[in-house]
């Protein structure tokens, strides 16, 4: 089982409600946690995995043989991203532009294209013994551009365990969407603000897309208004929990502590939460 969690905005709370909802799956499940925010990873920081392994993320570019390519322009016409630019006498390629995905070599009639690989970033695996947890996660390299492709070489660290928690980046755009992909359910994240409900709708909007369930958690709920609940009950999209403000949540991420096991009280919120989650994928998976 994946279990992706995601937000339409940083800043409500998402790695804190993933890190939290798998310590409480990990009493009873294997768990394997997936940090795919590439671009902000910091749940290590609260897990405190010990790293085992790591590997570069790579994307392939293009290389062109010279003596083989006619300059027919067919590659630069081909490549949707502006990768590649062809002159008389000249093919320059923009690797930091290039997306891999091989439709260059493809079309190239003179077989003058081959493929290098070109690291983006890298990814790190181990275990977080101290919860019983497998960890992945990966970095973007400084710079760099593209986040999905190091997203799929950390995904394929799933698999091992019963349920996977895929912490996801915040937003609608491509690193957003291909680390929710595949999921069997994503628990959104927000806060009941204008700007949370405004980016909340542009998540349901991607989730529905894709066709992926979902459930939500309002964050800080007794500090805002209520059109985020108002929203979520308009459009069938169940509220599995309104979490308060509490300045000792604040104090415990400031010291990189779970809440589950540093605040009293915290713990049920996320049992309930957990329990929601997997009595709505149960109820798909029997339909």
């Amino acid at each position: 089982m994946i279990i992706s969690v995601a937000s339409g905005k940083g800043g409500t709370g998402k790695t804190t409600v993933a890190v939290n909802l798998a310590l409480v799956l990990a009493e009873k499940y294997t768990v394997e946690f997936i940090d795919a925010d590439v671009e902000a990873p910091n749940a290590h920081l609260f897990l405190r995995p010990t790293f085992v392994g790591q590997a570069e993320a790579t994307i392939p570019v293009p290389v062109v043989d010279e003596e083989k390519c006619t300059y027919c322009g067919r590659c630069a016409e081909a490549c949707a991203f502006n990768a590649l630019a062809v002159s008389e006498g000249i093919v320059m390629v923009f690797a930091e532009l290039c997306h891999g995905c091989g439709g260059c070599s493809f079309v190239c009639p003179e077989g003058a294209i081959s493929e290098m690989p070109r690291s983006v970033g890298i990814v790190e695996w181990g275990r977080a013994e101290e919860f019983n947890l497998d960890f992945a996660h990966g970095k973007l390299r400084p710079g760099e551009a593209l986040a999905p492709p190091i997203t799929r070489q950390v995904k394929k660290h799933m698999g091992r365990a019963e349920i996977a928690v895929v912490d996801a980046p915040p937003g609608t755009a491509c690193p957003a969407v291909e680390a929710v992909k595949k999921s069997d359910f994503c628990l959104l994240v927000t806060e009941p603000t204008p700007f949370g409900l405004r980016d909340l709708d542009l998540t349901v909007k991607m989730l529905r897309k894709i066709g992926l369930p979902m459930g939500v958690v309002i964050n800080r709920a007794d500090m805002g208004d209520a059109e985020v609940g108002e929203y979520c009950r308009s459009r069938g999209i169940p509220v599995f929990a309104e979490l308060p403000f509490d300045r000792r949540v604040a104090t415990a991420y400031a010291n990189g502590e779970p809440i589950v096991r540093s605040v009293p009280g915290w713990k049920e919120h996320f049992e309930h939460i957990a329990g929601a989650v997997l009595e709505r994928t149960a109820a798909r998976e029997g339909a």
